[in-house]
């Protein structure tokens, strides 16, 4: 049986395992990693959801954004009702070849969580974090992009990957 945990110091329940989906899509370097593609990953949500598994996560960057559409229409096909799973994304990766479509910037960070949305196919995120560290970019500028999203209701909860301790 499955055991559930809260995230955190948060009052969310998450499964103790999560589901990664970075090989999802297999595009580009990532192909690498694993090519799984829609019918192969929705077999895997399935079977996950199936032993309890209600949290899983992703990034936009994963195949360029193809790991989050699989998983937005495998969740769809399978008639998984939102509140039923807990969405974990990240950003700061390069989605394009501009000088904002990378880092931890307002800019990126508010137009990123827009694209990762339609990919989900979904209305929030439940879990939105920062990928890697940007040398670049103030904090503080970070924080206020993930505490503008949370107030719009666009994000529940934020946190970081890849960051030291």
């Amino acid at each position: 049986m499955m055991k559930y945990n809260t995230l955190g110091n948060t009052g969310l329940f998450v499964s103790e395992l999560c589901l990664g989906t970075m090989t999802f899509g297999g595009q580009g370097i990532w192909s690498n990693m694993g090519n799984v593609q829609q019918e192969e990953a929705q077999g895997l949500i399935a079977r996950a959801l199936d032993h309890g598994i209600n949290f899983i996560d992703t990034a936009d960057i994963y195949s360029g954004g193809v790991s989050e559409e699989i998983l937005g229409q495998s969740l769809k096909n399978l008639g998984v009702r939102r509140e039923d799973v807990v969405i974990a994304t990240k950003v700061c990766g390069p989605m394009g070849t501009g000088p904002n479509e990378a880092g931890n910037s307002r800019a990126h960070i508010m137009n990123s969580v827009k694209t990762s949305l339609k990919r989900l196919q979904a209305d929030y995120i439940d879990l939105y974090q920062l990928h890697n560290i940007d040398t670049v970019t103030p904090i503080e500028e970070s924080l206020a992009a993930l505490d503008m999203l949370v107030r719009q209701g666009l994000v529940r909860y934020v946190g970081v990957s890849n960051w030291s301790a």
